[in-house]
């Protein structure tokens, strides 16, 4: 994976500015299984018609993505981004659903199952670069935005957020 340059970080700053994201989580799959499924709707505004840019993605697999309701082709995701083309003046919305691979390394979305008592406990870390591991994004420091969760988890999990 190439690391974000600074010249990128500044024409993506220059071109876009995001505007809200939703990311929805399915936790739900077997104790065992060590994926989830990650799906992030972004709204974002274009300075400039008929632009490019990327969208930072880290997952196991690409289900789907779509810019302004049409399908992307599974190649334009490679080395962790997603290539964005013909963006519009104005409004954009990018949606990716995708396979997330659970970590063990204290980054994106760690899973651990307590030997102690058996249950299973996450946390999420997106420190860095590691926003990418478990939700689409731009991950640079000037391009964010007001974030919506929405979490499926068995129905016995507490789910419990560090904000409103």
């Amino acid at each position: 994976m190439p690391s974000l340059l600074r010249t990128e970080a500044v024409d993506r700053a220059e071109l876009i500015k995001v505007a809200h994201t939703r990311v929805e989580l399915d936790l739900t799959r077997a104790d065992d299984s060590d994926t989830f499924t990650s799906r992030t709707t972004i709204r974002f505004e274009s300075a400039v018609d008929d632009a490019d840019t990327f969208c930072d993605f880290a997952g196991q697999g690409l289900t789907s993505a779509t810019l302004n309701g049409v399908a992307l082709a599974a190649d334009d995701w490679a080395d962790r981004r997603i290539s964005l083309t013909g963006l519009r003046r104005g409004s954009n919305e990018l949606i990716v659903d995708g396979v997330m691979a659970y970590s063990t390394d204290g980054e994106g979305l760690h899973r651990h199952t307590d030997p102690a008592d058996g249950h299973t406990y996450l946390y999420a870390m997106s420190f860095l670069d590691a926003a990418p591991r478990w939700f689409a994004c731009f991950d640079q420091p000037d391009l964010k935005s007001p974030y919506e969760f929405t979490v499926a988890t068995p129905t016995d999990w507490v789910v419990r957020g560090n904000g409103p």
